[in-house]
């Protein structure tokens, strides 16, 4: 499959190819016509007028398909498609900064924010990785993105474009935490719903609870506006972890619980605004 599922290799029948062994194995053009034969810069060129749902259907259909979608990730396909359905804001700005290939860019776009998963008092700026928190009295806000993970190592990177107020807090949430609450409170961390890390004092939270402070030094630094903070969700290990530039500040969270959880964070201050973008796997080392 392709993004945002992942890029899994084809199955034995998928790999097969033309011919009664492979998919479509009657006869015609998906058995071994035309289209099978045509060169894989032909192919490239076809596939980048079609959209993510019916590339998805391409790469099943054989190796050399699978091959001309997954060998370059800045072919003219995802070039195509990143420019379709990805703002020119987020393309021509350093918001992508990290995320060096046209592939790893949709799929950060396919990762971000949910619209319809968010506090009614924030929106989603038209970059489509920033929200933006109106100057709403006594309520704290917050926002899911719009794939959860429930397998596998994820990275992500989260900063904030404007004041922290008194709570400002990035971690993971299950679909059930709630994504606003009256007053300025902690909202991600508040119940067992949710795991956050409040950058304004650096404590962590959990079920409603202070679980020790972030980073475990002695006069850690505190976030200064702008700073991007990498999150890691191992669920192999069931653990959260952060790092600050190339500095990796450790495990936050252990034995996390083996459900679908999203990238989140929860803000109080009017016309704050937070970036998330999904980097993909995890670098090692």
């Amino acid at each position: 499959t392709l993004l945002p599922g992942g890029d899994g290799e084809p199955t034995e029948a998928m790999a097969a190819g033309p011919g009664p062994g492979g998919p479509g194995g009657g006869g015609g053009a998906a058995a071994g016509g035309p289209g099978w034969r045509l060169p894989g810069r032909v192919l490239e060129l076809v596939f980048s007028y079609l959209e993510l749902r019916e590339l998805r259907s391409c790469a099943l259909v054989c190796k050399l398909w699978h091959r001309v979608l997954h060998g370059d990730e800045n072919s003219e396909v995802w070039r195509s498609l990143a420019a379709r359905c990805l703002a020119e804001e987020a393309l021509r700005t350093d918001i992508l900064c990290n995320v060096p290939t046209y592939k790893g860019k949709v799929r950060a776009f396919h990762h971000a924010f949910s619209t319809n998963d968010c506090s009614r008092n924030v929106y989603i700026k038209k970059n489509g990785f920033t929200l933006h928190r109106n100057p709403i009295a006594q309520s704290t806000d917050g926002a899911r993105t719009k794939i959860g993970f429930s397998e596998g190592r994820h990275a992500w990177e989260v900063w904030w474009e404007g004041p922290l107020g008194t709570v400002a807090v990035i971690g993971i949430a299950t679909k059930r935490a709630a994504m606003q609450c009256q007053g300025y409170v902690a909202l991600l961390g508040s119940d067992d719903q949710s795991w956050g890390w409040n950058l304004v004092d650096n404590n962590l939270l959990h079920n409603g609870e202070v679980n020790g402070s972030f980073p475990q030094c002695n006069n850690a630094p505190k976030y200064q506006i702008g700073e991007r903070i990498r999150v890691i969700l191992d669920m192999e290990d069931k653990t959260l972890a952060f790092e600050r530039g190339y500095e990796f500040l450790g495990v936050a969270f252990r034995g996390l619980p083996k459900v679908c959880l999203y990238p989140a964070v929860s803000a109080v201050y009017g016309n704050t605004e937070v970036t998330l973008v999904y980097l993909g796997k995890p670098l090692d080392g």
